[in-house]
């Protein structure tokens, strides 16, 4: 999810800016529901607020991938990276070395098993047990000390509260001039 505000620079000086905040998390850990949350909140306290999903279902690339995820297609799993690439790249114009990085990334931290449990769980070619406990293994590989952890367990109000805290300070720090950063430089 993205929050865009303004962004303007005057010479080398940062200036107010938006704040882009990525919320990751297992599949049916609340990622949905909280970033629509997450945009009414925000738009409600007068910010402008924008919502991209990856993948992204509205291109042909997306519709392909959304045609494997939920079973539609049979590709093999080392095939499908090819979409999942092209995809990403359609959805941010560039490959991911040099991007800019997110200000914030909000992990709604659910285990495999609790998030079994929720409604549509299964749907999708990932949705098992086995796949997502690899998936959480990766996320901690991933992990680093800028993430901020969300118990998504909780009810969908606590986690609503505490991502509005989390990205309203977010935004705030944006607004008043941090500086920009890249992904994976080094």
């Amino acid at each position: 999810m993205e929050t865009n505000l303004s962004c303007s620079t005057e010479g080398n000086n940062m200036a107010a800016r938006g704040a882009l905040v990525v919320l990751e998390g297992l599949d049916r850990s609340g990622k949905s529901s909280q970033c629509s949350r997450l945009v009414s909140y925000l738009e409600g306290q007068g910010l402008s607020a924008e919502l991209w999903r990856f993948p992204d279902r509205t291109t042909d690339v997306g519709q392909m991938i959304s045609a494997y995820l939920t079973n539609a297609s049979q590709l093999d799993d080392h095939t499908i990276h090819l979409p999942f690439s092209a995809n990403h790249i359609e959805w941010c114009k560039a490959p991911e070395i040099g991007l800019l990085a997110p200000d914030l990334v909000a992990y709604l931290d659910i285990s495999p098993d609790k998030a079994a449990e929720r409604g549509g769980y299964g749907d999708e070619r990932y949705e098992n047990l086995e796949f997502q406990k690899k998936v959480v293994e990766h996320y901690k590989v991933l992990h680093d000390a800028s993430w901020k952890v969300v118990d998504a367990w909780q009810p969908i109000e606590d986690v609503e509260k505490q991502l509005q805290e989390i990205v309203l300070a977010c935004v705030t720090e944006c607004q008043k001039g941090k500086s920009l950063s890249s992904l994976w430089l080094t």
